[in-house]
């Protein structure tokens, strides 16, 4: 199926819940589960050290670094599926990315806060393309301004093999999160496809 644009306010937010078969899906699920070098990260939250709840893994071109809640992530290099990977999402997209950032949920309780991808590496509309793997967890937006962009918040259930693409003014006006969640899940691995402008 081709990319769909979600009808969002002030936004670019593209949606194919079938980009990967399931049976792909779960068996490249289950070689990044193994073969990738899985790191907990600490951030700093309200002035202390806590840790990142999910694993996480920067892979990308020699040049592309990237820093986030005050880390410098240095990339690994590509893997022959990540590579393979950035290709069907690069024809998918029509747009090229030099790094990848994978975050691993293990169980419900691992999570994303409310957020948006606009650092100044990633330029000032940004091209954040997201591949989903595994259990299907709860993706949520919501604006960052409710006067400017007068909308309730999303939520989307996102499957596994699923590519959700944000683009354009999407990062200037919206936030998004992945909440934690009570009920019994399995392990769910996203990877978000990104250009770091300065890398180039």
């Amino acid at each position: 199926m081709p990319l769909t644009l979600l009808p969002l306010p002030h936004a670019e937010v593209w949606l194919d819940e079938h980009f990967l078969p399931f049976d792909a899906a779960t068996a490249l699920l289950h070689e990044l589960e193994q073969t990738i070098a899985w790191r907990q990260e600490a951030i700093r939250l309200y002035g202390r050290e806590v840790l990142q709840p999910r694993l996480t893994a920067w892979h990308g071109d020699p040049a592309a670094t990237y820093r986030y809640s005050g880390l410098q992530l240095t990339p690994q290099p590509w893997t022959p599926a990540l590579q393979k990977l950035r290709g069907q999402v690069e024809t998918a997209t029509g747009t090229a990315f030099n790094s990848v950032l994978l975050n691993l949920y293990r169980y419900g309780q691992d999570s994303m806060g409310w957020h948006a991808d606009d650092e100044p590496e990633l330029g000032s509309a940004p091209v954040i393309a997201s591949l989903s793997l595994g259990a299907t967890r709860r993706f949520r937006l919501r604006p960052r301004d409710a006067r400017e962009t007068p909308h309730a918040p999303v939520s989307l259930d996102l499957p596994s093999g699923s590519l959700l693409v944000m683009r354009g003014p999407t990062q200037q006006h919206w936030l998004h999160a992945v909440p934690k969640t009570a009920r019994p899940t399995d392990a769910r691995l996203n990877l978000t496809f990104r250009l770091i402008v300065n890398a180039m």
